[in-house]
């Protein structure tokens, strides 16, 4: 199995703004083979942001890198960047290859 993560810094105040735009937008994920399921957490606040992570788990690496070339993987992040005003820095992509 392999963990994808994508850790997001969000300005204060922003976070339902955020919720939103997750709850709201189609990801296609269920066509995609080898996808089992996806959540996204929030983590602590700090003084400037809240930490948010997306986390998708897969049948394998290949799995996750074949969605990330899909068509299905630009529909769900077309437009993406239109909502920079949200976030502290880039988000930061983390995979995991799990082991137990």
């Amino acid at each position: 199995m392999y963990i994808a993560m994508n850790r997001f810094k969000i300005m204060l105040g922003r976070e339902k703004d955020f919720e939103a735009i997750w709850t709201d937008r189609k990801t296609f994920l269920k066509q995609v083979p080898g996808f089992i399921k996806f959540n996204l957490i929030r983590g602590t606040t700090q003084d400037d942001h809240t930490l948010y992570a997306s986390h998708s788990s897969w049948n394998s690496y290949t799995d996750f890198e074949n969605w990330t070339k899909s068509e299905q993987f630009r529909e769900a992040h077309a437009g993406a960047g239109k909502h920079s005003s949200l976030y502290l820095g880039h988000p930061i992509f983390e995979g995991f290859e799990v082991i137990i």
